[in-house]
């Protein structure tokens, strides 16, 4: 009955959209603006009741440039969307208007209901799907835990024990051979060893290329793409609609939550028991990872699992994307890696215990400005949202109602001339630091650059807790990788970027790996 119910549902919506559709494509050269009106109003061509649903779908598979070209047409590098099936949309690559929403005007500018319907099933009350005090309670508590030494120093072992014993071993099977790897979904696999390691405590082995993923790991995948499907929905009505009937990619994440819940829950109260037991007083102790320390808080069971799965997703698709992007930049720019081994060299050279401790990793300035380049043009999350809970205005003049969505987008700040100047789109470690840059050695020292021209790990209040980890979590792989072997890809075209919750290249990134001579 409910298929039925489904099926004629989407005719109606399927007759009504084409009646307007088609009204709108017969007077599209009456309606469209001319070429200097849509340089006045920097906006694309817009209809009665559809709005811009139009130019939308056309450009469904590129959102990400044709946003970024609406924005560089704009002297304030900000547009309004306006179309049907979802709420007025304000888009800025305005570092003033970024630093308002973020900052200034933070307690104007939360997630909103819409956003967090869309990720509720997944994240539930999770820190990166919340508002208000129970967002301050988790962010306090969260906050104390990232700042202490113990669990950077659990991270660095965690680290070290993952690559020396798993990560390198693999490059080194695959090394000198014919046989190709798919290097992101290998730093995918890593990644979510070790932020499983770090915040569950368990070790899911993932980096064995004997047996299948964990079903846990394929229904995060599932879970996450699917939620993003979501977001970048022409007619959110549509997934409401399967959500209800229980049908198609609906059914599929309803499965993949209750897995990924599931596991998780089952996880804790094993843990949980064993924290116990091992206590003769009966109270929690801190252990090294995170889920150790949120249960010795005292917090249920649902909201450390809401906590640990929003961290596992952040800390795990991040930094593979991150890294991946990196590699790929490497090999098209040799003096860069040159010049990342140079600097892992003279560093390790002149450390009394030879290894990639934490000190170490600090001193890595070049590679990380690397690292930044590329999030620059490639960031982890492409945008991020906000929903205006009272009437504002931006301070590019911008008016925002109630209501509206007010999306800040890295990927089109990275691309902004007045941002970034001429080379914006080149790839180039130098502009981050002060000094000396690749032709100098990478002896430069790190430049500031305001989190509001970058927000790659967002800025103000919601900044990013993990930002230090995950820095130190890629300069580890990175230097431990490029010291022993040489990342080549295979790829005959120039991989493509695509924007889910956390960015990842298109079909994985095929290489082939050698030695170091």
């Amino acid at each position: 009955m409910s298929v039925f119910l489904f099926l004629g549902l989407s005719l109606f919506f399927f007759f009504f959209f084409y009646v307007f559709l088609s009204l709108a494509q017969q007077n599209i050269s009456k309606r469209t603006p001319s070429t200097s009106a849509r340089h006045i109003t920097h906006c694309p061509p817009s209809h009665p009741i559809i709005g811009c649903l139009l130019s939308f779908y056309r450009n469904r598979s590129r959102l990400l440039d044709w946003y970024t070209d609406l924005l560089s047409q704009s002297p304030t590098h900000t547009i309004v969307i306006r179309r049907l099936g979802a709420c007025r949309t304000v888009v800025t690559a305005n570092p003033g208007n970024v630093e308002h929403v973020l900052k200034a005007n933070f307690h104007n500018y939360p997630k909103g209901v819409p956003f967090t319907s869309i990720l509720g099933d997944f994240l539930g009350c999770g820190i990166f799907n919340v508002d208000g005090p129970l967002w301050t309670a988790q962010r306090k508590l969260a906050c104390h835990e990232f700042t202490t030494n113990t669990l950077r120093d659990f991270v660095v072992r965690t680290l070290k024990a993952e690559v020396e014993s798993r990560l390198l071993p693999l490059l080194e099977d695959y090394a000198d051979t014919d046989r190709t790897l798919d290097l992101q979904e290998l730093l995918r696999r890593f990644a979510f060893d070790t932020v499983c390691q770090v915040s569950l405590g368990t070790d899911p082995d993932c980096l064995d290329l004997s047996r299948p993923l964990p079903p846990l790991v394929t229904a995060f995948d599932d879970a996450s793409r699917i939620c993003a499907m979501r977001a970048t929905s022409p007619v959110y009505l549509v997934w409401k609609i399967k959500r209800a009937l229980n049908i198609g990619s609906e059914k599929k994440l309803a499965e993949a939550v209750k897995l990924v819940h599931g596991d998780i829950l089952d996880i804790i109260r094993t843990r949980k028991k064993k924290l116990l037991q091992d206590n003769d007083d009966q109270h929690i102790k801190y252990d090294g990872d995170l889920l150790s320390r949120f249960l010795a808080a005292g917090h249920s069971e649902e909201m450390v699992r809401d906590m640990v799965i929003s961290f596992v997703m952040a800390g795990r698709d991040t930094t593979s994307a991150a890294m991946t992007w990196l590699f790929w930049l490497l090999a098209q720019n040799s003096n860069a890696e040159q010049a990342i081994m140079s600097e892992v060299d003279t560093i390790l050279d002149r450390s009394n215990n030879k290894c990639l401790d934490f000190e170490a990793l600090k001193e890595m300035r070049f590679l990380k400005a690397c690292l930044c380049e590329s999030m620059r043009l490639y960031p982890p999350v492409a945008w991020d949202s906000k929903h205006a809970a009272a009437d504002d205005v931006l301070p590019d003049g911008t008016p925002v109602r109630k209501g509206d969505r007010v999306t800040y987008f890295p990927y089109g700040m990275g691309r902004m001339e007045e941002l970034w100047g001429k080379d914006r789109l080149e790839f180039k470690p130098d502009r981050w630091l002060v000094g000396p840059g690749v032709e100098g050695g990478a002896e430069g020292e790190l430049r500031g650059v305001s989190p509001y021209k970058y927000p790659v790990f967002q800025a103000g209040p919601r900044v990013c807790l993990g930002k230090e980890m995950a820095f130190i979590q890629m300069k580890y792989v990175v230097a431990s990788t490029l010291r022993r072997f040489e990342i080549r890809p295979v790829l005959e075209n120039r991989p493509v970027f695509v924007p889910l919750l956390t960015a990842h290249m298109a079909g994985g990134l095929k290489v082939v790996v050698k030695k170091r001579s």
